[in-house]
């Protein structure tokens, strides 16, 4: 049967300007088939993503084979989801079966998964249409993109910019209409920095709500894969199919299935909105600032109660979270050692030259600066006076957020202190790189969830985002509040310079 397209099923555009759930509300109707939109994203992929690079592997033959499977399931009434026959895309962080996952590095650019990270298989028995993997920072250390064993990844915003990190390569496909939507991961900003540089909407979940098998562990404690997308409706979606408890992930703790329909046509009236006043000094690009209080004037005619306020402890976060983020790293990329699977060295001729020789090859420079830092705050010397005193620090960081919840429904303040900056610009200073996040660690630390969405652009016609953050387990009061603004802004509708054109009309 052939499928037309309606102009109004389209949003009078092609294929590849069509929402994820708009593509996957036109996919149930039978106005475009399954293969149709695989196909469109693959076309734009091999036309536009050599100038942005956003991805490491490209499934081609298995999307194409899947969304002809897909197809089926759809016509005989199998698949209903909103999001059935969607293409969607995966960093490369986390397992898929049969398919190279890397985290960007040597030291594994030969391993191919024998099952799928369990968010990946909720998306698979959703209907999703798996495109590839995308590129990323280096065992997601980095905030730019740059770390990556297979090269940079560009912003499509502005090509000599980077597109933060280290979700860029999820980010940068999203943005670039290289994919509907992708799924990130955010260790200590990972998803909602790169979605401020690239003018999308993610979801950093709360710590427990998505299952975390099959994620390649940077730090355990604080990973979080969450959803990044053009606007609020398609983060939620798929939030919902990849949100629940997992009986494979012991730190998995949630106990109810999130309602984002109605969160969706809720509010922010009423609702009392908190802003960091120490989030508002020095340090952060007067650009940035000004769209930050115009995104509180924008909360404030929408009902809500906006006010500031103090939040201790902010100067601590950043060290407390490296301290913490790289004492984890140290022991979990410990069982990369050449020899159970991954990169070996060929030049080794004795255990300990395997281990040295394949770890000092198959690992980047920012991996191995913090495997250092990692071994030396967790060394007997020195365990104490870093490692168990950043410990306490989170626990007062948390209690800090915890007070804060007592009086406000949500927390109002910048993803970055800056806008995306040029590629090159910091990777030589990783102090400086380290922190730009010194308003997404705490976050992590804390195990609250929290969205980030554009509010604006600054004078250069670059992003700026912010972020929404609450109490644990109130995702659903966070996708209310930001769908609630982007029903009031159209700044998420803006589309990249460097976006792909395609489809039909």
């Amino acid at each position: 049967m052939e499928r037309e397209m309606t102009a109004q099923a389209a949003g009078a555009g092609d294929l590849l300007e069509l929402s994820a759930l708009q593509l996957g509300a036109c996919i149930q109707k039978k106005e475009i088939g399954v293969e149709e939109a695989a196909q469109a994203y693959l076309d734009a992929i091999a036309q536009s993503d050599s100038e942005i690079h956003s991805y490491i592997t490209v499934m081609e033959e298995e999307a194409l084979q899947t969304a002809r499977q897909v197809q089926k399931k759809i016509d005989s009434g199998e698949l209903t989801g909103p999001l059935s026959g969607v293409p969607a895309a995966i960093k490369d962080n986390m397992c898929t079966k049969g398919t190279l996952t890397s985290a960007a590095s040597n030291i594994l650019s030969n391993f191919v998964p024998p099952y799928d990270a369990e968010a990946v298989a909720r998306l698979k028995e959703s209907g999703a249409v798996i495109l590839g993997k995308l590129n990323m920072d280096e065992f997601a250390m980095g905030g730019s993109t740059e770390t990556s064993h297979y090269g940079i990844t560009k912003n499509p915003w502005d090509l000599s910019r980077v597109p933060g990190g280290s979700s860029g390569g999820s980010a940068a496909a999203v943005a670039a209409r290289l994919v509907p939507y992708a799924l990130g991961s955010d260790t200590g900003g990972s998803i909602r920095q790169p979605c401020a540089f690239c003018n999308l909407t993610g979801i950093k979940p709360t710590y427990g709500a998505v299952s975390r098998y099959g994620l390649l562990a940077y730090a355990s404690s604080l990973d979080q894969i969450g959803p990044v997308g053009r606007d609020i409706k398609d983060c939620a979606a798929v939030l919902s199919v990849i949100a629940g408890k997992d009986a494979k992930d012991s730190t998995s703790i949630i106990d109810r299935a999130f309602d984002m329909e109605a969160a969706l046509s809720g509010s922010v009236k009423g609702k009392k909105v908190g802003m960091p006043a120490g989030y508002f000094g020095d340090g952060l690009s007067p650009q940035v600032r000004q769209r930050i209080f115009e995104a509180a004037d924008v909360l404030r005619s929408l009902g809500a109660e906006v006010e500031e306020f103090d939040l201790p402890n902010v100067d601590y976060a950043v060290p407390a979270y490296y301290i913490i983020a790289c004492a984890e790293a140290s022991s979990n990329l410990s069982r990369y050692d050449g020899v159970k699977y991954g990169y070996r060295s060929a030049e080794a001729d004795d255990l300990l030259g395997i281990y040295y020789k394949s770890r000092s090859e198959g690992f980047g420079t920012e991996v191995k600066r913090r495997i250092m830092l990692g071994s030396f705050v967790l060394s007997s010397g020195y365990f104490d006076a870093y490692y168990k005193k950043a410990l306490q620090v989170r626990g007062m960081i948390k209690a800090a957020f915890d007070r804060a919840f007592e009086t406000y429904d949500m927390i109002l303040s910048p993803v970055s202190p800056t806008t995306a900056y040029e590629i090159g610009g910091q990777i030589s200073d990783p102090i400086a790189m380290y922190m730009a996040d010194i308003y997404t660690v705490s976050v992590n630390l804390s195990g609250i969830p929290a969205v980030a969405l554009p509010c604006g652009k600054d004078d250069a016609g670059l992003p700026v985002g912010m972020q929404l953050i609450g109490r644990a387990f109130s995702e659903e009061t966070l996708v209310a509040a930001a769908a609630d603004y982007q029903r009031a802004t159209e700044f998420h509708k803006a589309q990249a310079p460097h976006a792909a054109k395609g489809g039909r009309r």
